[in-house]
């Protein structure tokens, strides 16, 4: 393949639709179950082959610096351990998805990154070799190689495809952020959410009173908003346009669906706002 059709390769962005804590494992780590969702807020990542097999990385366009081992160095650097590849990459990543948010910008670079190199290097791997080496860097990145919008549970590693009808979100983020771990290892996190079905996601939204869009809740949520007020002040400015806001994944973004693209002039200053639309299928989906 011509170096060139590598060249501006998306990243989408991910929302969680719904996000419940079912338990937690005797390894710490915790059970969920979740939809999430692919959006079209993207970041560009560039590869340019090189024959002396070094992996390097840049930021382009003034994007905020990156650790020099992120994900994306990471997901080049196992991929090549992986197979014994002598051939060697320069990536330049485009950020556009704001990191500490619960978007899974970096877990989507990560999954485009292999997905790329597949090609480029010629490797010939299939999307479960990918998913392999993806999941030793994080939980969210085998959805991102799956594709598509997906029913998830376990750790975040059992993934059943889903349809989801065409929906236009809001998306804000506040210029602080949260952390992860200090929101699984906080004591007022409640972990005993009663499991839900796939069915009983097809089965809300049939009354007036409901939407689909909007079953279930975020059991994060709470403890994110003690930890990072901002989450309450953006949840407040949407409930105040008539929303229903939620936040996704351990935040700080928080989303609602909206029907029309919303004046978002009366956010408090540094807020991100974006309208996306979810994809039925990640950019790449014929690459995996």
């Amino acid at each position: 393949m011509a170096l060139k059709q590598l060249l501006d390769v998306p990243a989408p962005a991910k929302l969680n639709l719904f996000l419940h804590v079912v338990g937690q494992r005797a390894d710490g780590y915790h059970d969920l179950q979740s939809i999430f969702a692919l959006i079209d807020w993207c970041d560009t990542l560039h590869f340019e082959r090189r024959s002396d097999g070094l992996i390097t990385r840049e930021d382009l366009d003034g994007s905020p610096a990156l650790p020099a081992d992120d994900l994306v160095v990471q997901a080049a650097t196992r991929l090549q351990a992986r197979t014994g590849c002598l051939t060697g990459v320069h990536i330049g990543l485009k950020k556009r998805i704001p990191v500490q948010a619960g978007l899974g910008g970096g877990s989507s670079d990560a999954a485009t990154t292999l997905m790329a190199l597949n090609r480029l290097w010629g490797l010939g791997l299939d999307r479960s070799a990918l998913s392999e080496i993806g999941l030793t860097l994080g939980a969210d990145v085998p959805f991102f190689l799956g594709g598509q919008s997906a029913w998830v549970e376990g750790i975040g590693e059992q993934l059943k495809p889903i349809e989801l009808p065409q929906q236009r979100f809001l998306v804000l983020k506040p210029p602080s952020g949260v952390s992860t771990p200090a929101i699984f290892t906080h004591p007022a996190l409640k972990r005993d959410a009663k499991r839900v079905t796939m069915e009983d996601f097809a089965a809300y939204g049939q009354s007036p009173q409901e939407e689909q869009i909007l079953f279930g809740r975020n059991d994060l949520q709470a403890v994110a908003s003690q930890l990072c007020p901002d989450i309450g002040i953006g949840l407040q400015w949407m409930e105040g346009k008539g929303l229903h806001p939620r936040m996704t994944g351990s935040g700080s973004a928080i989303f609602a669906p909206v029907q029309h693209d919303q004046d978002c002039s009366s956010l408090p200053e540094r807020w991100l706002s974006r309208h996306c639309n979810n994809l039925r299928v990640h950019p790449l989906f014929e690459w995996r």
